[in-house]
């Protein structure tokens, strides 16, 4: 270990500060880190010189055994040379690209008369394809108005021209209702081509072409007093204007853009780009990388960009970002719109790579319902900058009327769901009265007193159902009289007794969540429950010491004729509604007529 230290310690001396790349190595020679710098020495030394919050970066640094570096003349080459090592030797601690879903391309087959389709599956000896698409039913869309523009077949039969001189193929169905020309039987062949290139060039953008010379037909038919092909353009020029109307959402000034939109969620983050060609939006793409380490967000968005626009193959000059990343080419004109067109644009991007996000936490809350909890439990530690996750979550409620029958009860949420086993239910000993602080002041005091002599743990958070007095009355048992440290936060209501806000710290401030909220809802969960909770354990004592003092005021009732009463007519007020002869079949003659009386002369008292 010592050999390996002062091994480091040399080369940690000998690096340059110039733009480059390192790469950190394990004992075994394997590459385990590949990284970019501005400056080669400060950033590589920076690992060794300072203590890191991230257990990774640790876990890292105790893994390097040699490192080499590679000095270039610009950020931007170190970015190039960075992203080509990751993705040759694919290290441990890289950020890791995740497959994102797949998404629909536009193919024009490779065939004699092709077919234009939507498809999943990327074949590139098999024809054109365009896209991927990720954002809306775009494609489809595209798809829908060239069919109805120009009748290009949609079956998969090999249609050749060798096949059609020899009468091969019959026209179908599509043929007579006017959605297909009838290539297989050698129906406007030399149309056909004109069809896919004009196809063509609606699925690039081109769209604005294509209007110019329907418009140029549409007059030239009307000038030859082809009204009925006139009217057939001009219906053709109705739907493609409308397509373009949805589909650009920028003005002429426009033309060719990359727009990128950036979203986090925990230690993974997402990468969008929209791809604006002529003003209109012809490819999108999301990705997800997985943060290995402490990069920041303008590394991670500079790498998203590269291989964005390295899959959709955009070579545009002009780009928009959500904020500017800390290297970009030098050829690009790379900003932030503020307002008009291009803050639209900007807008969309960040829209889909939220809807990606949301997308992916859903199927992943499917497929892991503990992931999703503790998703939700890692937002509210950080709402309220708790240390640790409230793994284990205690919340607090009293129930009592006008003193009577006091009660409180305790809830347990573990992992973001109620663990009905580990409810604790109190009955009020030492407070007379109604007095809610000094209630809640003996049922904290009991319930921690206990868990820790069975040492059973503690939880990693106490919530009181109730604003800033149960909070403090809390307090007061936990850090004065336990000197426990454990997180306390209280459940403030609106007038109509509904979960408003959550109040935390000493002095207790408010935290904001929005109703919408996973956080909110778990809130709103835990106070129904707790209230819930408390007030069925305080009716059920109220009910049994009403029934327990009425009936063992009777004469002639003992234990086991209670007991028998209970069973038979279920509650005290069915029993004071039944006939005579009932209590008479039940205990005998007399002994039932004597309690009938009994129960008649308490409900005239």
């Amino acid at each position: 270990m010592k050999e390996k230290d002062e091994h480091i310690a040399l080369l940690l001396k000998r690096i340059p500060e110039s733009p480059g790349v390192y790469q950190y190595y394990d004992t075994e020679g394997e590459i385990i880190y590949v990284g970019k710098a501005k400056n080669l020495h400060r950033r590589v030394n920076s690992y060794f010189n300072k203590d890191h919050q991230s257990s990774k970066t640790r876990q890292l640094v105790a893994h390097i055994a040699d490192i080499r570096y590679v000095v270039v003349d610009s950020e931007q080459d170190a970015l190039l040379l960075e992203n080509n090592l990751i993705k040759k030797h694919q290290p441990h601690y890289n950020i890791l690209l995740k497959d994102g879903k797949s998404y629909p391309s536009i193919c024009i087959s490779r065939e004699s008369y092709p077919r234009i389709f939507k498809t999943r599956n990327i074949v590139k000896s098999a024809g054109e394809y365009y896209g991927p698409y990720s954002f809306g039913n775009t494609v489809d869309l595209v798809l829908e108005l060239i069919h109805r523009l120009y009748p290009i077949r949609s079956c998969r039969m090999p249609i050749t021209l060798d096949g059609i001189e020899k009468n091969k193929y019959k026209v179908c169905l599509k043929y007579h209702i006017k959605r297909c020309g009838g290539i297989c039987e050698g129906y406007q062949q030399e149309e056909y081509k004109e069809w896919i290139e004009a196809a063509r060039k609606i699925i690039k953008g081109d769209g604005q072409e294509i209007i110019g010379q329907l418009e140029h037909q549409m007059i030239a038919y009307a000038g030859k007093m082809e009204y009925e092909k006139a009217a057939e353009v001009k219906h053709k020029l109705e739907l493609l204007n409308q397509f373009c109307s949805k589909t650009i959402i920028s003005n002429s000034s426009v033309q060719d853009i990359d727009v990128f939109g950036y979203e986090e969620q925990d230690s993974t983050v997402y990468v969008a780009m929209l791809h604006v060609h002529n003003g209109s939006i012809v490819q999108g793409q999301t990705i997800a990388y997985r943060r290995m380490m402490e990069e920041t967000k303008e590394e991670l968005l500079a790498l998203g960009m590269m291989e964005l626009r390295e899959q959709l193959g955009s070579r545009t000059k002009e780009v928009l970002v959500p904020f500017i990343p800390d290297v970009f080419d030098e050829n690009l004109h790379v900003h932030i719109a503020v307002n008009g067109d291009r803050k639209k644009l900007l807008d969309l991007a960040q829209q889909n790579v939220k809807q990606y996000k949301l997308d992916r936490l859903k199927q992943s809350d499917k497929l892991n319902p503990d992931q999703r909890a503790a998703r939700i439990l890692g937002e509210l530690q950080q709402l309220l900058q708790l240390e640790h996750k409230p793994m284990w979550i205690d919340s607090f409620d009293n129930s009592n009327i006008q003193g009577q029958n006091a009660v409180a009860g305790c809830v347990v949420f573990k992992k973001g769901k109620p663990s009905k086993r580990d409810y604790k239910k109190f009955t009020i000993k030492t407070v007379i009265g109604a007095d809610d602080y000094a209630s809640m002041r003996e049922v904290v005091r009991r319930r921690y007193e206990h868990l820790i002599e069975d040492n059973e743990g503690l939880p990693d958070l106490i919530i009181a159902d109730g604003g800033i007095g149960q909070m403090e009355a809390i307090r007061e048992v936990v850090e004065d009289q336990l000197g426990l440290q454990i997180p306390i936060a209280g459940l403030k209501k609106d007038d109509k007794h509904r979960t408003q806000t959550l109040l935390f710290g000493f002095p207790p401030r408010q935290i904001d969540m929005a109703i919408t909220s996973e956080v909110f809802r778990l809130m709103v969960q835990i106070q129904d429950e707790v209230h819930r909770f408390a007030i069925s354990f305080h009716k059920k004592k109220r009910s049994n010491a009403q029934t327990k003092s009425q009936l063992d005021d009777l004469q002639g009732v003992g234990a086991i004729a209670k007991q028998k009463i209970l069973l038979h007519f279920g509650s005290l007020a069915r029993a004071r509604s039944a006939k005579i002869e009932e209590w008479q079949n039940l205990l005998g003659k007399n002994r039932g007529s004597a309690i009938y009386e009994q129960l008649a002369a308490q409900i005239t008292l």
